[in-house]
């Protein structure tokens, strides 16, 4: 594949460009907040386009003086099987690294690999869905997109907020059942390329004081890849909510998650036999036998209370079980990057359960208090969390094996309890937040090692650590005219040793010295608003400075695991959205907006630029770190009735590990662009809708992931329609 670069420098983009891009939709009319003592989420039949911007202060949260953004999928057309490619089109600075499975991999601003989101905190209403947000972060669950209403996306700031990953909070709000009716039904199946099917059925509805939200979602496909790309997932959810519109409420929810997909393994650049070759068939598969399955049955109580419009009160308790399982094919070769499972080892394969026992409480209070003439606002609160996680690796005798011969297992417990707190100063127009939150960490891991085929016991490891790490944050934010404000933020994260990683590494991967913890400042600088109906935007400039960082490298034909050294990226964002019927309407004083809807240019830029000091890895570009990342396109919205949008996303060539490796097991990503095409349109009153779309509209050929295996293809031109009942 001929490699493009596409190159965007800082200097060469005017001020005037970004008057002519869009983040959104900007809806006909200014849009509606809910009033505050409602819980904030919208009813799923509501199409409100929520503010882009959090509010400064929301229940038990501060969000003044941080960058934090909503992304309201209520502006696009209905999104279909968790396209992120699309549900990230309005917002700058998240990397979405597209694979055959239907996982979800997201990176931001270079901090680490992409992989299941691990840098990121990222929760569902609140609540933290990693495996073990601590010891094991990695997203293999989440929820459908159908169900939610929007994304809140906070970026340095929230490691105070909710938890210490330096790659900000990403918080999945999902729909609160409706209040105006006992009883509604949604019903949506969609079919597309490569035998996809894809449904979504949820009732809702509100009888006295209990409100019901109720779902199952199933999605099914052959997948792209000739083999053993197949994927079928199975979820549903069940949501109580008593006393929803009064000043104290209580939140029940159950979630049950089951999904199975193959892994059709990666290919390389390297056409000699034995090698799947990228360039000669992008959609062979190397492995035929290895899957990955996964299930998630998490139950959670939340309890909220206003005691008066200055005091609230969050109390929230989850817990549950989660389990991993994945078998995969051994390989004799020497390097197992991109080539076909040969030799003796290859009648064999790795079998790994992970399990997750788990359980969480966190109570937030806050409160408005007076002093020198202004409100002012304290925020703060506690949490706790406890996992228990048994693991076990089996060597299996046959490629295809469910059970072997016991060669690991080893035993992962932790212990954290946080304690956190934010004051907001107001001074007039000026605002000034600092904050604090205080870690605690205790891992204990147990390993014990058996022989391969004998299944005699070998050796045993335990290390047993508890961190205390104090976290520090400073948010500033000054009102200017027109509804726009300055903001800026300095604040630290934290990310612990996780010894699943370097103690318990998975096989076929090297762990090289004593794997430390990695600590970063992160400092922003910006200026944003909603000045008009029609306009929308947001600038900052950015730096992190992350400590210690955990990356990847390939040395020979084996991949390592190690501390590269310190990373200092820097660069700048920006986003706006123009609706081109509503500025023409408040120029000429017209009314085509009534008439004819909103027809919204939108676009978002991230200029970045990454370097390694010290280490290993010295004067290297950290991994996944492109000098750009642009989202830019147009969406049309014909008052509630239909919605039409054509989604572009450029993407600068970049590293997949850490020390830039090129040659046949190159780790190098070319630059690509892709667009997508979606409509959704209302064919009778608000009963029936047709949605569809083309993907990869162009046919781009592109990767956007390379793992230790090899190159993962990303999908070419695919397609996809459906109806949506409702009532």
């Amino acid at each position: 594949m001929k490699k493009r670069s596409i190159h965007f420098p800082l200097t060469s983009i005017s001020g005037a460009l970004l008057l002519t891009l869009a983040q959104g939709v900007t809806a006909q009319t200014a849009p509606t907040q809910l009033p505050g003592v409602v819980v904030h989420a919208e009813p799923e039949y509501s199409e409100i386009v929520q503010p882009t911007f959090l509010p400064d202060v929301r229940q038990t949260e501060i969000f003044s003086g941080k960058k934090a953004t909503v992304l309201d999928f209520d502006a696009l057309p209905k999104v279909h099987g968790n396209n992120y490619r699309q549900a990230l089109a309005l917002t700058p600075g998240l990397l979405y690294s597209e694979e055959s499975s239907p996982l979800v991999s997201i990176g931001y601003r270079g901090i680490g690999e992409p992989h299941r989101m691990q840098y990121m905190q990222v929760m569902k209403d609140g609540i933290p869905i990693h495996a073990d947000m601590l010891g094991y972060p990695e997203a293999y669950y989440t929820p459908p997109l159908d169900v939610v209403d929007r994304v809140e996306f906070i970026r340095g700031g929230g490691s105070l907020m909710y938890g210490p990953q330096p790659g900000g909070a990403f918080n999945f709000v999902t729909y609160m059942p409706r209040a105006d009716r006992p009883f509604a039904l949604r019903s949506q199946h969609v079919f597309g390329s490569d035998s996809l099917y894809s449904t979504y059925n949820a009732v809702d509805g509100t009888t006295g004081r209990l409100g019901y939200l109720a779902y199952f979602n199933h999605r099914q496909s052959d997948g792209f890849r000739h083999a053993n790309s197949d994927y079928a997932l199975y979820g549903g959810s069940l949501k109580l909510v008593l006393d929803q519109e009064t000043d104290r409420r209580w939140i029940f929810n159950m979630d049950v998650y089951e999904e199975e997909h193959g892994e059709p393994g990666g290919l390389s650049l390297n056409s000699a036999p034995g090698f799947a070759d990228y360039n000669q068939d992008r959609n062979q598969s190397t492995r035929l036998h290895d899957r990955f399955r996964l299930e998630r049955y998490i139950p959670s109580l939340t309890y909220e209370r206003d005691f008066s419009e200055e005091t609230k009160l969050s109390v929230k308790s989850w817990g549950g079980y989660y389990s991993r399982f994945s078998k995969r094919q051994r390989n004799s070769a020497a390097s197992n990057f991109g080539s076909f499972p040969t030799g003796a080892d290859a009648s064999r394969n790795d079998i790994e359960l992970q399990e997750f026992y788990t359980f969480g409480a966190e109570a937030r209070l806050r409160h408005d208090w007076e002093a020198f003439g202004n409100k002012h606002t304290l925020a703060g609160g506690v949490m706790l969390y406890l996992v228990d996680s048994p693991r076990t690796e089996q060597r299996g005798q046959t490629p295809d094996a469910e059970t072997g011969i016991l060669t690991r297992s080893s035993n992962r417990d932790v212990i954290y309890g946080s304690v956190f707190a934010e004051n907001r100063f107001v001074f007039d127009k000026l605002s000034v937040t600092p904050g604090f939150r205080l870690e605690n960490i205790n891992q204990k891991v147990r390993t014990e090692n058996f022989s391969s085929t004998t299944g005699a016991f070998q050796d045993s490891r335990t290390r047993d650590e508890l961190e205390i790490v104090p976290l520090f944050g400073l948010g500033v934010a000054y009102q200017l005219p027109k509804a726009t404000e300055l903001y800026a933020n300095v604040s630290q994260s934290y990310r612990p040793v996780i010894f699943t990683e370097s103690l318990v590494p998975n096989p076929g991967t090297v762990v090289i010295g004593d794997i430390e913890a990695s600590g970063g400042w992160h400092y922003e600088v910006g200026y944003r608003g909603l000045p008009t109906p029609w306009l929308t935007f947001d600038t900052s400039l950015f730096l992190i400075d992350l400590d210690n960082k955990l990356g990847t490298a390939r040395v020979g034909a084996t991949d390592v695991l190690r501390n590269v050294g310190r990373t200092i990226t820097y660069g700048w964002d920006a986003a706006v959205e123009l609706d081109l019927i509503g500025l023409y309407d408040e120029t000429a004083s017209a009314t085509y907006g009534e008439r004819y809807g909103s027809f919204s240019l939108y676009g978002n830029v991230s200029l970045m630029h990454g370097k390694i000091h010290g280490g290993a890895a010295d004067g290297r570009e950290p991994q996944y770190t492109p000098g750009y990342i642009l989202r830019a396109g147009a969406i049309y919205r014909w008052q509630d009735r239909a919605k039409v949008a054509l989604l572009g996303t450029f993407v600068d060539d970049h590293f997949a590990d850490d020390s830039n490796t090129t040659g046949l097991s190159s780790r190098e990503i070319p630059a690509y662009m892709v667009w997508d095409l979606t409509a959704e349109v209302k064919i009778y009153k608000d009963h029936l809708s047709l949605i569809g779309g083309i993907n990869n509209l162009f046919n781009e050929d592109y990767y956007a992931r390379i793992r230790s295996d090899g190159i993962d293809p990303a999908y070419g031109r695919n397609y996809y329609a459906g109806l949506s009942f409702s009532f």
